[in-house]
């Protein structure tokens, strides 16, 4: 799970604003990762945290402007589900009902936790910029302005996989946005979320190692869970 860099945006973004909108996007992905995921009494899964400055020119006529990002934080692992035949989930020729249950929840986990990374963004700008922050004016699509191309594409792939009539798919999605949106709505989960963004920024290390993570998330002094 990462942030796409090639932002699409047709505006400059401070370099420092930047490099915040990057942080609170891979807090995201991560505490979903471990909060939604054990709310809904899924298993533990092993995920890390990546953090690497990228050597990319600066633009010197652009008022301290980059003209590329320099910094890189990226969600590794997380994943419940990773590859499975299409429609495999609707077929009663494979599991069980209860079966199908299990796998339903976990295709939908982990499509939650790819959308609420580019939600934490969005709403961190929001903030940031004193600005309204609802579902009307953050929709779907406008997750592409912040970072989340690339999230989508895989949103769009596990649907293929999930569901094989297309023509379900966006209602699907509208769904799980919804859900994601009611994640970071929570004001215990806006907060873990913030705690983790500014570890991210602060830490020294290159990896943040998932235990690691779940103390900052959980604001506790050992983690509860292993990875």
């Amino acid at each position: 799970m990462k942030r796409n860099y090639q932002t699409d945006t047709s505006y400059t973004i401070n370099d420092h604003d930047l490099i915040r909108q990057i942080a609170f996007h891979e807090a995201g992905h991560a505490a979903a990762i471990y909060l939604y995921n054990k709310q809904k009494q899924l298993p533990p899964v092993y995920f890390q945290i990546t953090i690497k400055a990228l050597d990319r020119p600066k633009d010197s006529s652009s008022d301290n402007r980059l003209a590329y990002d320099h910094f890189a934080a990226v969600v590794e692992g997380g994943r419940l589900i990773h590859s499975l035949p299409v429609a495999l989930i609707e077929s009663t020729h494979y599991f069980s009902a209860a079966e199908q249950d299990a796998y339903q929840t976990a295709f939908e986990a982990d499509m939650i936790n790819l959308l609420i990374g580019p939600l934490a963004e969005a709403k961190h700008v929001a903030l940031r910029d004193d600005e309204q922050f609802n579902a009307r004016l953050v929709n779907i699509d406008a997750l592409h302005y912040y970072g989340g191309t690339s999230d989508l594409e895989k949103v769009y792939e596990y649907l293929d996989i999930f569901i094989a009539a297309r023509s379900r798919h966006e209602e699907k999605l509208v769904e799980l946005f919804n859900k994601a949106f009611q994640f970071i709505s929570s004001a215990t989960h806006w907060q873990a979320i913030g705690r983790l963004a500014d570890y991210i920024l602060s830490n020294k290390e290159n990896i943040i190692s998932c235990e690691e993570a779940i103390v900052v998330l959980d604001e506790s002094g050992t983690p509860r869970t292993k990875c």
